[in-house]
């Protein structure tokens, strides 16, 4: 390490793209995403359906310090497993307002603008079908669910315009704002203030810690599952433990570039070589890239393909269908997602490019935008979070789960056959023309 001298950057490091890593992830983590809310459905509906609800409502719990967790199968998952994936949501969100498409204000403007729009059209729509006892459900249509999403780009292949992919990532990421927004702030009842002061002087200590300049994993790993238990106990939903910790990670690389030396960072010829190339590709790299390398995996062929499954089981019956039918929370939701996101995508986005206050993507087809704002009607994902979160009524939640995956299923074919339109004369069809 006491070498001086620029070398050209090992396979190792190179491979760790963020955008690319993040991108493939997604499109991957999509397939087994359907696949686990189908089995659900399957699961839910078969001579085994009462196995279903018996499994994922089956408790158990943990006692450590005198202090006893109990919760059953699914909160454990929605609650505990699923803090990962909100912590790699935090990390992308630190890595793109630091490094990536929000870093400034002229290319953050444009998800930026696009995203309010498709989070406040929607949530009005809802309110306007389903207003009064179930107007608290009025998040539900706002989420945009990012691996099917990007799952649909894929689908759309090379005639989609590399900056609209790189838009509705900054959308999808900008929308996860603001659903983390409305679940800190709407959906944490009953705060305790003295757990939410312990969470708090807990985040301190990570800052403090990282500050003198501990690597040590599993050091954050023990804070961080404090602050969880703290948010827990204080009546603020734990998975935003995740967030937080993923924004405080450091996104500059521990070792510059300048002092690695590339023979070095492939030598794996011994055990020793081995560990130092270890070493050494961790701090070539951000904290947030290479948490996000390790940990996104993990939650998108494994923690969100299983919370589909213990969430989208849905018992489909010509009784279920009637009330879904009838129901005003299911037609808010769905007419929210299916109408809503990309009204107010593309009605944000054409009005601010007139005004001059952003730069439309270049290459872009007006019929691309609005299938990029129908793909953020996929709300999968967030939107059956956030509904397990706001409609405590089993009936309701059925209803609006069963409109969340009709819009999604609507939504992504409908997008798909908009983004495979070739581009044609440029930038929103010269639209600020």
């Amino acid at each position: 390490m006491d070498r001086v001298r620029r070398r050209p950057r090992s396979p190792f490091v190179r491979m760790l793209s963020p955008l690319r890593d993040f991108l493939v992830t997604e499109s991957a983590g999509a397939l087994l995403i359907a696949v686990g809310a189908a089995a659900a459905l399957v699961w839910a509906n078969s001579p085994w359906a009462a196995s279903y609800e018996s499994f994922w409502s089956s408790r158990f719990s943990i006692t450590a310090a005198g202090h006893t967790l109990d919760l059953d199968v699914r909160h454990w998952l929605n609650d505990g497993l699923m803090t990962v994936f909100f912590l790699v949501v935090g990390l992308e969100i630190k890595r793109e307002m630091t490094d990536g498409h929000l870093a400034t204000r002229r290319s953050a403007a444009l998800p930026m603008v696009a995203a309010v729009g498709g989070m406040v059209v929607p949530a009005l729509i809802y309110l306007a079908i389903a207003g009064g006892t179930a107007s608290r459900g009025w998040a539900i249509p706002m989420a945009t669910d990012i691996a099917l999403a990007v799952g649909v780009l894929a689908v759309a292949g090379s005639r989609l315009p590399t900056s609209l992919r790189a838009f509705l990532l900054g959308l999808a990421i900008v929308d996860d704002i603001g659903a983390i927004v409305v679940i800190a702030a709407v959906y944490s009842t009953g705060l305790s203030w003295a757990w939410l002061g312990a969470a708090a002087v807990l985040l301190l200590v990570v800052v403090a810690v990282r500050w003198a300049g501990v690597h040590a994993l599993v050091v954050y790993i023990g804070l961080g599952s404090l602050v969880w238990l703290a948010m827990h106990e204080a009546g603020v939903h734990p998975t935003l433990a995740g967030v937080a910790l993923g924004l405080l990670a450091p996104s500059v690389p521990r070792l510059s570039a300048e002092y690695i030396d590339a023979d070095d960072l492939a030598d794996v010829s011994t055990a020793a070589a081995a560990h130092t190339t270890s070493e050494l590709a961790k701090g070539s790299v951000s904290v947030v890239e290479w948490l996000q390398h390790m940990l996104h995996p993990w939650t998108s062929y494994l923690i969100v393909p299983v919370f589909a499954l213990a969430n989208a089981g849905i018992e489909i019956s010509n009784d279920g269908l009637r009330d879904a039918i009838g129901s005003p929370i299911a037609w808010g939701v769905f007419a929210g997602l299916l109408l809503g996101k990309p009204l107010g995508v593309v009605g944000a986005v054409l009005l601010s490019v007139r005004t001059g206050a952003v730069d439309a993507p270049q290459g872009t087809r007006r019929v691309q935008l609005l299938g990029i704002g129908t793909a953020a009607g996929i709300g999968f994902t967030v939107a059956i979070f956030i509904t397990e979160l706001a409609l405590p009524d089993p009936e309701q939640q059925a209803s609006a789960k069963l409109a969340i995956l009709a819009a999604s299923v609507v939504a992504a074919a409908a997008s798909a056959i908009m983004l495979r339109l070739g581009p044609s004369t440029g930038a929103l069809d010269q639209a600020e023309g």
